[in-house]
């Protein structure tokens, strides 16, 4: 009988010491996979996301394409801000740019450029008032007698 409870101690301490390993592995395991979602958060974070440089996008090692736009540039940023969007601007001449994005965000950048599009068209259809107001502001202006005139009309105004 002693022999026999001998046996069973054995086995219970050799069965405890599997477990603790098997413990001790599966610890490591869920440490170790912790550690790799902490690290993959911590990259993550240091990629810029929004408006960035050229040279910040192209490091994100992912394709990019490019859509040319003329005019204001500022519209653009704040509806692509609202997309959540990876773009970069290049200036290439006077009020004209080409849109640097990535690839994997096309749909969200076609959304984006339709409504940049339809906001440009609306701010097109109000320019004839704004040219109005101008051509209106431009006669005042001309009838208007100018500093020197003034001056020579309170000379005489005073004689």
């Amino acid at each position: 009988m002693i022999i026999f409870q001998e046996q069973i101690d054995r086995e219970a301490i050799a069965l405890s010491l599997k477990a603790s390993k098997l413990t001790a592995t599966t610890v490591a395991r869920a440490m170790k996979s912790i550690i790799n979602k902490i690290k993959k958060n911590h990259e993550d974070e240091k990629t810029p996301h929004g408006k960035q440089s050229v040279k910040k996008l192209m490091n994100h090692n992912c394709p990019t394409n490019t859509i040319p736009i003329e005019g204001d540039k500022g519209l653009f940023e704040k509806i692509a801000r609202k997309w959540n969007v990876d773009y970069a601007f290049h200036k290439t001449g006077r009020n004209k740019y080409l849109l640097l994005f990535k690839t994997g965000q096309a749909d969200a950048i076609t959304a984006a450029f339709s409504e940049y599009s339809s906001k440009i068209m609306k701010r097109a259809q109000r320019n004839p008032v704004k040219e109005a107001i101008q051509q209106a502001e431009q006669q005042v202006e001309r009838t208007r007698p100018n500093h020197r005139e003034r001056n020579r009309a309170r000379e005489v105004a005073r004689e």
